[in-house]
C-alpha cells in the first residue's frame, strides 16, 4: 500500500470516528492538492487554537487557492470545521479539515 493510500485510510477512519460521511473521490482530490504536506506530521495537522495557523488556512487555502472573497462566512466555516473535530481533538487532519471547508462553502466544483 502506498503512503498516500495509508493517509487516505487515516482520513476516512477519522471521518467515520467523527460521524462525518465523506465523498472519498472529493477527499482524495483535496488530499492530492495538498501535495507532500500530508506526509509531514506537523504540516499534516491543523491547530485549531493557533490564530496564525487559522489565518493561513483562510488566506492561503480559502482566499488564494479557492478564490473566495474574505468574509465572515469563511471564519464561520473554519469555526464549524473545528467544532466538527472537537476543539480538544489534536488530530485535525489538514486534508479532512480542508474537505470540510470545501463542502461547507460549496466549492466542490473547484476539484471537478
Amino acid at each position: 500500500m502506498s503512503k498516500f493510500d495509508e493517509a487516505m485510510e487515516v482520513y476516512t477512519s477519522a471521518a467515520s470516528t467523527l460521524g462525518v460521511s465523506v465523498d472519498v473521490e472529493l477527499l482524495t482530490k483535496v488530499a492530492k492538492g495538498l501535495g507532500p504536506s500530508i506526509y509531514n506530521t506537523d504540516s499534516s495537522l491543523v491547530s485549531g487554537s493557533d490564530a496564525e495557523e487559522l489565518a493561513r488556512v483562510k488566506n492561503n487555502f480559502l482566499i488564494n487557492k479557492l478564490g473566495l472573497a474574505d468574509s465572515p462566512a469563511l471564519d464561520e466555516a473554519i469555526a464549524e470545521a473545528i467544532q466538527t473535530f472537537g476543539s480538544s481533538n489534536r488530530n485535525k487532519h489538514r486534508a479532512l479539515f480542508y474537505y470540510l471547508l470545501v463542502k461547507k462553502l460549496g466549492q466542490e466544483g473547484f476539484y471537478a
